[in-house]
């Protein structure tokens, strides 16, 4: 049986940030020698709230894990915030609470992450701003994960200029009406999105290069993450969806993940060409009995290979 607990923490700038405890009682109950047990952290992105993260969450739990998802501001059970905020709000201060209280409080030895989508792209800021807790990761798992290269030529240039002018004028992206999730997002929230994208850069909105580095020059201007993501040495395991041709084409996650370093990097691209199963799209990368049969296993897998 699924047991969920919440824990509500608090944000340096004062929101309520949601973290799920999702464990299996049974499984708990078990000794097993067959798997070595760990702490899995799982964020979604936009639109989203934990039930996109659910599913394999409980798949990790019944293997033994304990896993802990956290919500965004603004989504699920956590706090409404009155202020704007967008990718690197929630990558500055969500993020940094929710790992705050697993290492501080909670006191975990070993932590792995699993992220969907804008999760990746947080998870990646947070990192880089954040660099002491790199060596206390264990190993990431992205699904869907891009932030600057959704643009492969002038016809999807001209849909994120579009959708960007569409949401302006509305104010917001009517994710229910669209079918793309329960939680709309607000122009503010993904204008950043759209300018990485448009401007192939992924340029900080609040963070100057002295916030980061006293040494990068001109030291006013905005930060690019770019620069610090070499850094981010775990080990990724990059997953991405033939099917995904607008928000995360492969050609886009394919660029974000080969900004990072490490060599035992691994990147798959889930297609029937290649012998799988279908070409996923967004959603269905992460959420379909077709993932849960053919790539969540590859994620326990990677746990496993990292594990202590």
């Amino acid at each position: 049986m699924i047991y969920e607990d919440l824990t509500l923490v608090t944000s340096k700038d004062g929101e309520q940030i949601a973290v799920w405890e999702v464990v299996d009682e049974t499984t708990h109950k078990q000794k097993s020698a067959a798997i070595t047990r760990q702490n899995i952290f799982l964020t979604h992105g936009t639109f989203s709230d934990k039930k996109v993260c659910l599913s394999i969450a409980s798949y990790l739990a019944g293997l033994g894990h304990t896993c802990y998802i956290m919500e965004w501001r603004g989504h699920g059970h956590s706090s409404k915030p009155k202020d704007k905020f967008n990718f690197e709000t929630v990558a500055t201060y969500d993020y940094e609470a929710a790992f705050r209280y697993l290492f501080d409080e909670r006191k975990l030895t070993n932590l792995h992450c699993v992220t969907h989508s804008g999760g990746g792209v947080g998870l990646a800021m947070f990192l880089v701003q954040n660099s002491s807790y790199i060596t206390r990761i264990n190993s990431i798992s992205t699904f869907a994960c891009q932030a600057f290269g959704a643009v492969l030529n002038p016809s999807s240039y001209t849909k994120i200029l579009a959708a960007k002018a569409f949401t302006k004028v509305l104010g917001y992206i009517p994710a229910k009406k669209l079918g793309l999730g329960p939680f709309n997002e607000s122009y503010y929230t993904m204008t950043q999105w759209y300018d990485w994208n448009l401007q192939k850069n992924f340029k900080s909105s609040f963070i100057k290069n002295k916030d980061i580095d006293k040494q990068l020059k001109p030291a006013n201007e905005r930060f690019d993450y770019r620069q610090g993501m070499a850094n981010i040495t775990t080990p990724i395991y990059a997953i991405s969806g033939k099917g995904d041709r607008f928000i995360s084409p492969t050609q886009g996650c394919q660029l974000f993940f080969d900004k990072f370093a490490n060599t035992d990097n691994v990147f798959i691209e889930y297609a029937k060409s290649s012998g799988h199963l279908e070409d996923y799209d967004h959603t269905r990368i992460l959420m379909s009995r077709n993932a849960a049969a053919e790539i969540w296993p590859t994620v326990a897998s990677w746990i496993e290979k990292y594990s202590h």
